[in-house]
């Protein structure tokens, strides 16, 4: 038997079948649960009683879809106690209100119907917050603690981080966007480690490098004889992601067809093998990542709407490096330190004439490219103090236009920056552009660490 925290709970919600079933879970961990289904009595309550934590629904009864009370309800709550911490109560189809009204001032939302587990830590979460108690929770699992080493204390990286922070606990589906390079995928495992999930799977896929035709198979899995080599069931990887989450990267890159069925299992919350007519439930975290403009892809009808509105509950825009400016020597001295210890070289520092070329330079392949450029100099380097020389990075102001050398490498990487550039950062566009392939142009930003 847990000991109750010894706080006080308000729940607001015009149905009495919501406010007993969630007074009779939180009764038993917290001192006192009080519920009101009128919410005209809020500025009463609010008043006259010091609650910590207010569990607020977004639609009442005058107005059922739009949420328009719950924000005026929120605002109120703050007016009179703006130390309370307000956790919102919402509909699947609400949680885009939900969002907005957690700028406003909410700390957190919970979905209907809530899961027990969910709804409990949730609510101890914004207990603690609200007292400034960082101890683990004895009645529900707390947030974990991520071991993902994210680098950032430039104001554009900080915003990027306390967004990760109000939503990583919650189950909102969560779109990164960013050019190449970025580390969008280290940001989705930054947000799994951090949520309720994190002692569940993280199954990361690269949509970009799936054919059209093994998509199903491999994201649903199939059965035995479902097509030529499918000598056994498979489980497809949101089977492997169940109870966690899934990290599908690339999502731009996916035709209209496929675009559909992904939209079905994310609406339906199961899957149907390959072959197989049964659906298997699942419960998974989305997130999803791509380098393209999919705001304008949605509006020249090349992503479907439908879908746009699925997975960007929460919308988050990893700045491109070259905007991050603060963050340029920290990320070249963690490489520095991290190659240095497993390569085993005495390299120590970067010389200042470096850091200044370092800070200059714009950086076209982003974090990628300075990760391999200080991986290469560490390997090379003949002395404790890296150079500009052990770097070779170009000097940014010069005109490559001006070149009139004749070095075929040197010529090649020009143009392939450049394609990167103008497909700001794009792999399959730039691919198109040059007329490789995709997996000949990663060789070749492989090979010049772009």
């Amino acid at each position: 038997m847990t000991t109750p925290l010894p706080g006080k709970i308000l729940i607001v919600d015009d149905d009495m079948d919501v406010l007993r079933a969630a007074r009779l879970l939180l009764k038993r961990h917290f001192e006192q649960v009080d519920f009101e289904r009128n919410p005209q009595k809020i500025p009463y309550l609010v008043s006259n009683f010091e609650y910590d934590v207010i569990l607020l629904d977004m639609n009442f009864t005058r107005d059922l879809s739009s949420g328009k009370e719950g924000f005026e309800w929120l605002d109120r709550i703050l007016d009179i106690r703006p130390e309370v911490a307000v956790v919102l109560f919402t509909a699947y189809g609400d949680v885009e209100m939900a969002v907005r009204a957690i700028k406003a001032g909410a700390v957190d939302f919970v979905l209907k119907p809530w899961e027990n587990e969910k709804l409990l830590a949730t609510m101890q979460g914004a207990y603690n917050k609200k007292h400034g108690n960082k101890d683990k929770i004895n009645a529900a699992p707390a947030a974990a603690q991520s071991d993902v080493h994210i680098i950032g204390n430039s104001p554009a990286m900080l915003q990027v981080l306390d967004t990760v922070t109000r939503v990583a606990a919650t189950d909102a589906n969560v779109l990164i966007l960013g050019e190449n390079g970025t580390g969008k995928d280290l940001l989705a495992r930054h947000i799994h480690q951090l949520s309720l999930r994190s002692k569940k799977p993280f199954v990361s896929v690269d949509l970009g490098a799936i054919s059209e035709t093994l998509f199903e198979s491999e994201l649903f899995g199939h059965v035995k004889g479902a097509f030529t080599d499918a000598r056994e069931d498979r489980s497809g990887r949101f089977e492997e992601a169940n109870g966690g989450t899934i990290f599908l990267d690339e999502l731009g890159n996916i035709s209209l067809p496929l675009q559909a069925k992904l939209l079905t299992v994310l609406q339906n919350r199961a899957v149907t093998k390959v072959g197989s007519n049964k659906a298997i439930p699942i419960d998974v975290r989305l997130i999803t990542a791509t380098n393209r403009n999919i705001q304008r892809m949605a509006a020249e009808y090349q992503f479907r709407q439908d879908l746009l509105y699925r997975i960007n509950t929460i919308e988050i825009q990893l700045p491109p490096l070259r905007e991050r400016q603060e963050d340029i020597v920290p990320l070249a001295e963690y490489f520095l330190h991290l190659y240095a210890a497993k390569y085993k070289r005495p390299v120590t520092a970067l010389h200042e004439s470096l850091i200044q070329q370092l800070r200059q330079y714009d950086w076209p392949g982003n974090i990628r490219e300075l990760q391999h450029a200080m991986e290469r100099a560490v390997i090379l380097s003949q002395s404790k103090t890296l150079m500009p020389k052990d770097v070779f990075v170009k000097n940014p102001v010069q005109d490559q236009s001006l070149n009139t050398g004749y070095n075929l490498e040197e010529m090649e990487r020009n143009i392939i920056t450049q394609a990167m550039r103008k497909c700001n950062g794009n792999i399959t566009e730039a691919a198109r552009e040059l007329g490789l392939s995709r997996a000949a142009l990663y060789r070749r930003l492989e090979k010049y660490n772009i």
